[in-house]
Parts: structure tokens; C-alpha cells; sequence
């Protein structure tokens, strides 16, 4: 969630500035903001691509021939975390530039509706924000899964419920840790603060890279969700990364 401060600080900011695009720097045509059409285009997913390993596929499907076999979970993305999204999404984390933000939420929304119309992806009951853990909340001054989640939750009309998950571990920072260490620093990082209810979850986060806080949160829901996908603003792909 985000503070009624920083509401107020993003809304003064956003008022007083040009509207440009974050990438070009060319003026954008309201009401688009951000990020101007051109660069946006050029930046998202140009093909299908697999959704547990973000390898670019001929024909649509939901799994490439390598993660077919064991059917990771879902992450879906409008596009690469190495195309040039990719800067704006700490931008966002780290010094609250929320400019990119609709622009990016709305290619979200654009890829979850292009998967659903191809029979791809099933829509979850409720969308469940990665949560930060209260210490870091409190100095940050806003969540930003939750900022995505809430946009995601009004363009799809579907229920947000921010209350299901807790970071009960404050661990340092992932973002300089291999796949190994992220997956020991997040080992007991979150609780339920109830029996979850959903059968359906998409979990939302800002990217996904080793996927490791998604898989350490989707152990604590298996039990009563058989079917949970993460959706985010980009994923990174690498090699060999085919379980997430």
C-alpha cells in the first residue's frame, strides 16, 4: 500500500512536470504518460514466449518443450527485464518514479487479456501483492506490488486482498545475491495471516528474476491453490532458467 504522503507528493510531481517519455524524452499527446507509444512497442514482447521460462515460441502455447515436463508456475509479463523497461522498474522500487507505472501496468493488462483470449491463462480469483515487511514499508512509504496489484485490480475487475500475506522476516536486500543465497535469505520470509480461502491466485510483483520470493510464497499456498500465477511488469530470462 501506499501512503496518503505519497499520493499527495506523486499528484503535486506529476502536475508540475512536462510530459515526456522516460526513454526518449519526446513529448507525449495526452492522456498517454511515461512512456511514448513508440518506445513502449519497440520494448515489449514482440513474440509469444514461454511462461515459466520467457523463451520466445513459434507457435502460442503456455510451455515451451523443456518446461512442459514439469509446468513451472505462470509468470506472466509484458516484457523482457533486459529490453529498455528494464531501468525504469527500480526507478519505481527504489526512488518512487511512478511515471512508467500506468503505462506498464496497462501492457500488463494488455498481455493477460491476449493470453485469456487464447485459451492460455485462466483468471484468478483474487490478486495477492507481494508483501514488504513492516520495518521496510514504514521507511520506503509505499509497496510497490501493491501500487501494480491496485491498477491491475481496477482495469480487470477483480477482488485485491492485501491482507493474506506477511513478510514476517525483514531480509536484506535480494537484488546482489545469486539464486542459492536469495532462495536461504527468503527461507521463512512469509507467513499466512489466515487459512488462505482462493483456489485462483495471481501474485503480482514489480520482476521476477530467480523467481525464488514467488516460489517461497507459493509454499505456503499450494495447499489450498492447485492453480497460482504471478504477474509482473518484466521478467529476466537467462539460460537454464526453466523453473522459477
Amino acid at each position: 500500500m501506499v501512503s496518503p504522503f505519497w499520493q499527495r507528493c506523486r499528484a503535486l510531481l506529476a502536475a508540475s512536470l512536462p510530459n515526456r517519455c522516460l526513454l526518449c524524452h519526446q513529448t507525449i499527446p495526452a492522456p498517454q504518460r511515461g512512456i511514448c507509444a513508440s518506445c513502449l512497442g519497440s520494448s515489449i514482447y514482440q513474440t509469444d514466449v514461454c511462461l515459466g521460462c520467457g523463451k520466445p515460441l513459434t507457435l502460442a502455447a503456455d510451455y515451451c518443450g523443456s518446461c512442459l515436463a514439469h509446468q513451472p508456475i505462470k509468470v506472466i509479463a509484458p516484457s523482457s527485464y533486459h529490453s529498455m523497461l528494464g531501468p525504469l522498474i527500480p526507478a519505481i522500487k527504489y526512488q518512487a518514479q511512478f511515471a512508467a507505472l500506468p503505462a506498464l501496468t496497462s501492457a500488463l493488462v494488455v498481455r493477460i487479456q491476449y493470453l485469456l483470449g487464447a485459451g492460455l491463462l485462466e483468471l484468478p480469483q483474487v490478486i495477492l501483492p507481494v508483501p514488504l515487511h513492516p520495518q521496510r514499508l514504514a521507511h520506503r512509504g509505499y509497496n510497490q506490488a501493491w501500487l501494480i496489484a491496485q491498477r491491475l485490480a481496477q482495469q480487470l475487475q477483480l477482488p485485491l486482498d492485501d491482507q493474506l500475506l506477511l513478510r514476517v522476516s525483514n531480509t536484506p536486500a535480494q537484488a546482489q545475491l545469486s539464486g542459492k543465497q536469495r532462495r536461504q535469505n527468503l527461507a521463512g520470509a512469509f507467513a499466512l495471516a489466515r487459512p488462505s480461502p482462493y483456489q485462483r491466485i495471481a501474485l503480482v510483483d514489480d520482476v521476477v528474476t530467480t523467481g525464488s520470493t514467488v516460489n517461497e510464497i507459493a509454499r505456503l499456498l499450494r495447499a489450498s491453490a492447485p492453480s497460482i500465477q504471478v504477474w509482473c511488469l518484466a521478467r529476466a530470462e537467462a539460460p537454464k532458467l526453466a523453473t522459477l
